[in-house]
């Protein structure tokens, strides 16, 4: 079952202590709007990359992620 956008923020938050340290990092991870997993290897507007722990193509980069729930 698909994430909220709540749930997808709590996990972000949780990952990095807030949302201003998720995009401030320069990294190449990804989350799983799906279950939540981060990922790295994944492009910061990626969108629908595969999972690697559930498998759905639900994995977008953190910046896109934050943009389009904002």
């Amino acid at each position: 079952m698909k994430l909220t956008y709540k749930e997808v923020l709590a996990n972000l938050i949780a990952e990095y202590g807030s949302l201003e340290a998720a995009m401030a990092e320069d990294s190449t991870e990804g989350i799983c709007h799906n279950c939540g997993n981060i990922q790295d290897g994944v492009e910061p507007d990626a969108e629908n990359y595969k999972c690697e722990d559930c498998g759905e193509n639900e994995v977008c980069g953190i910046e896109i992620t934050l943009i389009t729930m904002m």
